[in-house]
């Protein structure tokens, strides 16, 4: 397998042309079933199997598990600002520096899919309340320099969880 497969083993993301309260549905439960799909694909892994790497010089499965809450803690955040203040500039996180911190790199992973659980349970109740005209809103993403609205961004966390529970299944199946 080549090593852009390996970084994205179910391509990268892609807005559609059309977003409708469909596609948000489809998103809202994509992003409510992925507590449970990790807790699945992680609750018989060993020790060995958490430390490995999904691609060469990258995380072990175990800093991906911890970096999914913490990426989706941030997107709940940056959801509930864009809804309660016009355009803001959110703020961006060094992923990487918080996947190399000794709890993302050595921490039980159970205290991260807990985290997950309950975060996704919360967010998927605030997304659930919005209308399809408020997923038009924007924010303002400093790294990229540009707006972007919050369809993009339901699609992109929707595909990011997709994203690393592939590269947690691939990793396994290969063992």
């Amino acid at each position: 397998m080549d090593l852009e497969q390996l970084k994205y083993p179910i391509g990268q993301f892609m807005m559609p042309e059309v977003f409708d309260e469909k596609q948000a549905k489809v998103w809202i439960s994509e992003i409510e079933s992925l507590p449970e799909q990790i807790k699945n694909a992680t609750e018989n892994l060993s020790k060995e199997e958490l430390n490995q790497t999904y691609r060469p010089k990258g995380w072990t499965l175990r800093q991906v598990i911890h970096h999914i809450p913490d990426s989706h803690m941030n997107a709940y955040i940056r959801f509930k600002q864009a809804i309660t203040e016009e355009i803001p500039i959110i703020r961006p996180y060094c992923e990487e520096r918080w996947a190399e911190t000794e709890e993302a790199k050595n921490g039980d992973i159970q205290m991260s899919v807990a985290l997950l659980t309950s975060l996704h349970q919360r967010l998927v109740a605030f997304l659930k309340t919005l209308k399809i005209e408020d997923f038009q809103r924007k924010y303002i993403h400093p790294a990229l320099g540009k707006e972007l609205t919050l369809a993009n961004m339901l699609g992109m966390y929707a595909w990011h969880g997709k994203h690393h529970l592939a590269h947690i299944t691939n990793t396994i199946s290969k063992t």
